[in-house]
């Protein structure tokens, strides 16, 4: 980690950061911590390229000086980090488009939490404050749509701007999910640490637990033994399997397609089950602790393999047949493109990213566990940015999904009976870490400090917090009806935005 003078931290920063069309590192994310003087740290988080140590670059902004000349202008996926930094901290990034709170109520402007003394929030009342307008003219109107919608589904509340029919603007505004996560870490030992970071976003708790150990391990130099390594991609895949399904729900279910929602809802719940069967959590959770896992998968190698199998050519027929109903594919095509050059600009991640040509993927970026050592063949390859190729990405990952798990389930029948698996921490590790990992959304990432063995900071950044502010930038001549596959296709949690 870099510390640097304010104006230095900026000029290194430009200099750095892939932006205004000149190739460069990519910018990861924007965080602060806050001082008991009243001062805030600023950490900017870049991958100068595959493979590489994370570049932290830190400056600290002093008591009553909280303000800096903003990123936003020329390194566009600072806009959302930047509004939250200025709802937590006060922090003023000055020459920002627009510092409306995103995490905080509209009606709350004069409550913005003192830095280093930040409580968990407290009950929410609702907020009818009306956003500014983006669009003005002749019959424009805005329809509220959330927070509280239809089905089972996250509360998050957009502000659709249309003259009737088309989508020329969508606000969004996600503060009813701000739960204070990062506060919740304070304090706690690193194994209570890794059962807070579970629960930061429940549909990518595997990777959010993998995340926060990587970082643990990597302030202890822990080097996990090679059987848990292979069951956390075990866990890993499973997860993703069982997100890719639920997208599928959303999007056959947007369709009107009830036999082939039922479908791929009764292959998520088998997949969930199944991970319920190997560790006693549907969600994967108690499996991954720090040093290691808790534990080899309560099935044997053969009987996982043989429901593995199973389950994998029955998701294969569905989802074939799925993309051979031409009624469902006239609603993917064309639909809420991502440009490619967006993408880039913004360091899209995930699925969403990859189906515009950009994404990382972390198993393949900066492989860890046994990512190194199985077949994880090329990563997909699209360009088209739209509903259908971010539909295509998925399937691709699921038949690579199927793949690995075949592969992990083989190297666990080969397994000595008393392989070790875990390594256990040291009494009192003290440093600052990045972890990592590839969720089904996309790049995880977790800041951490331990001193003393207690966790001094944690910050946890989900890749749908860096991804849906490009929602914005989707609606390219799509109508109402639209929206439902558009929302589906980007397969984010609203949990792992407003942290």
């Amino acid at each position: 980690m870099r510390r640097l003078s304010t104006a230095a931290w900026g000029r290194v920063l430009r200099s750095t950061a892939a932006g205004e069309g000149r190739p460069g590192a990519r910018f990861a994310g924007l965080f602060g911590t806050g001082g008991a003087d009243g001062s805030v740290g600023l950490l900017a988080v870049l991958f100068p390229h595959t493979g590489a140590e994370p570049l932290v670059l830190e400056t600290v902004l002093p008591p009553g000086r909280l303000s800096y000349p903003s990123l936003s202008p020329w390194l566009p996926a600072a806009f959302w980090y930047e509004r939250a930094l200025h709802d937590l901290f006060g922090v003023v990034p000055e020459g920002h488009p627009r510092l409306d709170p995103l995490l905080l109520p509209l009606q709350e402007p004069g409550r913005t939490p003192l830095p280093g003394t930040a409580r968990a929030p407290g009950p929410l009342v609702p907020d009818e404050a009306a956003l500014p307008r983006a669009v003005i003219g002749p019959g424009v109107f805005t329809i509220p749509h959330g927070p509280v919608r239809s089905g089972v589904v996250e509360s998050v509340e957009y502000l659709v701007e249309t003259p009737g029919e088309d989508i020329p603007r969508v606000q969004i505004r996600v503060f009813h999910k701000h739960r204070g996560v990062s506060k919740r870490f304070e304090g706690r030992t690193v194994e209570d640490g890794v059962a807070a970071a579970e629960r930061v976003e429940g549909i990518a708790s595997v990777a959010h637990a993998l995340a926060f150990c990587h970082a643990v391990e990597r302030c202890a130099g822990l080097t996990v033994p090679w059987a848990a390594r292979l069951v956390r991609v075990l866990y890993a895949e499973l997860e993703r399997v069982a997100n890719h399904l639920d997208v599928m729900v959303k999007l056959t279910d947007a369709a009107g397609l009830a036999v082939a929602t039922a479908r791929f809802a009764l292959h998520k719940e088998r997949v969930l089950r199944l991970t319920g069967r190997l560790c006693g959590s549907r969600f994967g959770r108690g499996a991954v602790v720090p040093g290691g896992v808790s534990g080899l998968p309560c099935l044997s190698p053969a009987a996982l393999d043989g429901a593995l199998a199973a389950l994998r050519d029955a998701v294969r027929a569905d989802w074939r047949t799925a993309l051979h109903t031409p009624s469902f594919l006239d609603r993917l095509r064309g639909t809420g493109p991502l440009p490619p050059a967006v993408a880039r600009a913004h360091g899209a991640l995930g699925p969403l990213g990859r189906a515009s040509g950009a994404g990382p993927d972390v198993r393949y970026e900066r492989p860890y566990d046994a990512y190194p050592s199985l077949g994880l063949g090329a990563p997909p390859d699209f360009a088209e940015g739209d509903v259908m190729a971010r539909t295509l990405v998925r399937g691709a990952e699921l038949t690579r999904s199927f793949e690995l798990l075949h592969q992990t389930s083989g190297e666990l029948r080969a397994l000595d009976g008393d392989a070790a698996l875990r390594i256990p921490v040291p009494d009192a590790p003290s440093g600052f870490a990045v972890g990592s990992a590839e969720a089904p959304q996309g790049e995880t990432l977790y800041l951490l400090r331990l001193r003393e063995g207690r966790i001094s900071r944690c910050v946890p950044r989900s890749a749908s917090f860096h991804n849906l502010v490009l929602f914005h930038e989707v609606f390219a001549g799509d109508v109402l009806t639209d929206f439902p596959f558009i929302e589906a296709s980007f397969g984010l949690s609203i949990a792992g935005v407003a942290l």
